[in-house]
């Protein structure tokens, strides 16, 4: 069972611009935030299709659909808070932006704690009953439902055993973040007494991660899904 991970606010952050969406997601981990990315507004409408977000925190200037656009359609089924980020920060434009139905709205350039203490200051004014979990998970042709912790291809459960079951859980409770060896062989241990933190822990660890993306990925090989992060560890990376 997890436990913490679950429990920390799961936040979008959608821009265009690559550096700034790696920032973002560090600096907002770091404070023990749950960050998932989307590069455009069509990326973000297909992570939202799966997944639940407690907060969105969205370009307006972006190629494409524009944050304030894809703000007003999102308003009309999607009540999860939204704050905009924009270049542009004249009264007005801030004004036609809680128009759309942001929350709140913060102009370029900004200080890191600033956009820190607004995503609090929103989050502690909505129920936490709201602040939940995904629900699915998309890989693809493969539908995770984390509730159940079943894996699906169309109609067709797929089997898993206990120790994929159990990465499973892991990895789609932090999506789009970084789960280190130590922090897997921590959890798994959990599950089963012999946990060990050592060089065999790691090797284990690592036939596991290959056994469960034998049954994820297109192209083990290649993994499209269940990326290895150099030095790091690995991370899921849903559709």
């Amino acid at each position: 069972m997890l436990t913490g991970a679950s429990a920390a606010p799961h936040l979008l952050i959608v821009d265009d611009d690559e550096r700034i969406r790696g920032l973002l997601q560090k600096f907002l981990m770091r404070n023990g935030f749950l960050v998932t990315s989307a590069r455009d507004a069509a990326h973000a409408r297909r992570l939202l299709a799966g997944l639940e977000f407690n907060l969105i925190v969205l370009d307006v200037m972006m190629p494409g659909e524009d944050g304030l656009t894809l703000t007003r359609d999102l308003r009309k089924g999607l009540s999860t808070p939204i704050l905009l980020l924009t270049a542009r920060g004249e009264t007005r434009d801030r004004i036609e932006g809680l128009e759309a139905g942001a929350d709140d709205y913060l102009a370029k350039p900004f200080e890191p704690k600033e956009l820190l203490l607004r995503i609090n200051a929103i989050l502690r004014r909505i129920p936490q009953e709201v602040q939940t979990g995904p629900k699915f998970i998309s890989l693809g042709p493969l539908r995770y439902d984390q509730e159940r912790g079943e894996m699906w291809e169309g109609e067709t459960p797929l089997r898993l055993t206990a120790t994929e079951s159990a990465l499973m859980r892991i990895f789609a409770a932090r999506a789009g973040e970084v789960v280190s060896r130590a922090e897997l062989i921590e959890e798994l241990g959990r599950d089963r007494a012999g946990g060990t933190e050592d060089s065999a822990g790691d090797r284990a660890v690592d036939v596991q991660i290959t056994r469960l993306r034998r049954k994820i990925e297109p192209d083990p090989r290649e993994p499209r899904y269940l990326q290895t992060v150099r030095g790091m560890g690995y991370m899921l990376a849903p559709d």
